[in-house]
């Protein structure tokens, strides 16, 4: 699935995307950084409800190209600073996180 196809969706939004034809493989679901570093698969979609400067670091260790936080959260301005610099898309939904993670699924494996 490419970012575009999430872009579309009403219930996604986006806040910084460095290339919408980039390809989502998979996708992981998690708020402790080091669970995100040791399962979180590589060309995926990450789900958290952490905002801070910090995921970017952690996304570009894993290689995850894009990072969407749920519920109305917003990035910190630093964050999307550091997306920028090590283009990684960023999103955020009005959904809960299961919703959210419910419709990202639903559409990969539609593919």
């Amino acid at each position: 699935m490419k970012i575009s196809e999430l872009i579309k969706d009403k219930n996604f939004e986006k806040v910084y995307i460095v290339d919408d034809a980039i390809n989502i493989k998979n996708g992981y679901i998690g708020d402790l950084l080091s669970e995100i570093m040791r399962n979180a698969p590589g060309e995926s979609v990450w789900l958290t409800h952490q905002t801070h400067p910090n995921i970017i670091a952690v996304a570009s260790i894993v290689e995850i190209n894009t990072i969407i936080i749920p519920e109305g959260f917003e990035f910190e301005s630093e964050t999307i600073k550091k997306a920028k610099e090590n283009n990684i898309n960023l999103l955020k939904s009005r959904c809960n996180i299961f919703k959210a993670a419910g419709i990202i699924y639903t559409k990969l494996i539609e593919e």
